[in-house]
């Protein structure tokens, strides 16, 4: 894309057709490029052009507007399958809950992307494999192999949705740092669409109460039902027809809670010396602190994706000690995690936490290393947004393993 860009400069009929065959890379590049062509008309004017963000707000065309419908609508009946077939919903939605969200949000992509019909093909029969997969293990209550497929599911479904945004750009790890960056966005405008429709829910309930209506369980059981699966679709299409909406939301809460956040791990990493609890006998307790661990690293790459368009020294020093103190807190519950196998022998979960342990400690390591060579000078902050997303397919092969294979090895127990 770069090159076409530079060598059509002076082409604004080519330039056009660049621009409509792919607006987020033609974006991305052409404002990386810009500093060494500012002064050239055509391009100051797609600068402007690029960079205008109008104080209105958009609702795209009229045929992404009705797909967004159309996919919450469709979304709303798979969530109501179990009522609609009589399908026991402790087998349902464990199952299946990363499938209200992630394939019609995967769709939107591609159809906003135009996607070739090879590449559809091939996402849809991923999709379909994992859906008949899941669904036909034992059902077995206490078998942990099963837990461990449908925690880790939805993941490897993050990352079909991930194919999806990319289009024809996903070797192009600018548009993986994209993504990545997407994902923060969503989750502001989720939480945001989420305030809203609580307070809606708890104004329309209180109302029809005054007038002697309960109304309750039919507004959980058609409104609620229908609205949480739609949240993350429109929330998805409002940050793609109105980026203006969060893109500086975004950047300010990474700023606000990366400190922050710093701060609660050095003072939690204390009080655990002085409470006497600790991860090495205590299960819930090292749960817990995987939890933990897997957030700060969420908040780390979702802050790195941000400050990849911001210099900021401050910023990029804050993410490097954030850093050291989380592969503290991963160096703890890999040995935990470590010891507790060593005591009481080989669990499916045990493996399954060693190996993301692991995973995520090598990760941090790589990612703290491009970060202290950020400081130094030694290496742009972009490359360590290069750093985070070329090492995701690490997790995706493993996400695989857990999913597929470890209820073989283990006899689905």
């Amino acid at each position: 894309m770069r090159n076409e860009i530079l060598s059509n400069i002076h082409n604004p009929g080519q330039l056009e057709k660049l621009y409509r065959a792919n607006k987020a890379g033609f974006k991305q590049e052409f404002s990386d490029i810009y500093p060494q062509l500012s002064g050239s008309a055509l391009a100051d004017f797609w600068y402007e052009r690029l960079n205008y963000e109008s104080d209105a707000i958009s609702w795209g065309s009229r045929n992404e507007f009705l797909f967004v419908i159309l996919a919450s609508l469709v979304a709303g009946l798979f969530a109501k399958l179990p009522a609609i077939f009589t399908i026991s919903e402790e087998f349902f939605y464990p199952r299946n809950i990363g499938f209200l969200v992630f394939p019609f949000l995967t769709a939107y992509f591609a159809w906003k992307n135009r996607l070739p019909l090879n590449k559809i093909t091939f996402i849809s029969g991923v999709i379909l494999i994992c859906l008949v997969y899941i669904n036909s293990l034992p059902n077995n209550a206490t078998s942990d192999t099963l837990l461990l497929a449908c925690i880790h599911l939805p993941l490897l479904l993050w990352v079909i949705l991930g194919v999806s945004f990319a289009g024809d750009e996903l070797s192009n790890y600018k548009m993986r740092l994209d993504f990545l960056r997407f994902n923060g966005d969503l989750a502001v405008m989720c939480a945001l669409i989420g305030i809203a429709g609580g307070i809606m829910t708890g104004i329309t309930i209180g109302l029809f109460s005054l007038i002697g209506f309960q109304i309750e369980q039919f507004y959980g059981e058609y409104i609620v039902a229908f609205g949480l699966p739609a949240v993350p679709i429109v929330a998805a299409y409002l940050t793609q027809t109105n980026p203006q909406l969060v893109n500086k939301v975004s950047p300010v809460i990474a700023k606000i809670f990366s400190p922050l956040v710093l701060v609660m791990l050095v003072i939690y990493l204390g009080a655990i010396i002085s409470s006497g609890k600790d991860p090495y006998n205590d299960r819930e307790f090292l749960l817990l602190f995987n939890l933990l661990l897997i957030g700060v690293m969420a908040l780390i790459f979702f802050s790195v994706a941000e400050n990849a368009k911001d210099k900021s020294a401050s910023g990029v020093w804050v993410l490097l000690l954030l850093s050291v103190v989380t592969v503290v807190v991963n160096g703890i519950a890999l040995s935990a995690i470590s010891f507790r196998i060593s005591e009481w022998g080989i669990t499916p979960n045990r493996i399954a936490v060693l190996g993301g342990n692991v995973l995520m400690l090598v990760h941090l390591l790589i990612v703290t290393v491009m970060l202290y060579k950020a400081v130094t000078k030694k290496a742009a902050i972009t490359e360590v947004g290069r750093s985070i997303v070329l090492y995701i397919p690490v997790y995706f092969i493993w996400t695989v393993v857990v999913v597929f294979v470890f209820p073989l090895v283990f006899g689905f127990k």
